[in-house]
């Protein structure tokens, strides 16, 4: 298993509603083309509304790879900069979980 947690702090509302229309448009992608994606949860902090967080779980480093080559990740990648004002990302090591394949609950 591979995973990782991405902070996306936003510039201001505007960008914050254009960012969430581009996650919008890639989600499909994510959903229907990307079988070694298992868990691409995109989540909005409560407080903070120029936040948003994605959890991200893939079957192996293999398939994180794959994902960021689709078109539609390329073009996520591309047009999101233009809407951040920050970005953290955290990639995650095994532990004790629900819900994930099996091998991968620590």
């Amino acid at each position: 298993m591979f995973a990782l947690v991405v902070r996306f702090d936003l510039r201001d509302e505007d960008a914050a509603a254009a960012f969430d229309g581009l996650v919008a448009r890639t989600a499909p992608g994510i959903r229907e083309l990307e079988p070694g994606t298992l868990v691409y949860a995109t989540h909005g902090i409560e407080g903070e509304p120029l936040a948003r967080v994605f959890y991200e779980v893939y079957a192996d480093r293999a398939a994180f790879e794959a994902h960021e080559e689709q078109p539609h990740v390329k073009t996520f990648l591309a047009e999101r900069g233009q809407y951040l004002a920050s970005t953290r990302v955290e990639f995650l090591t095994d532990g004790p979980a629900k819900g994930l394949p099996d091998g991968a609950n620590g």
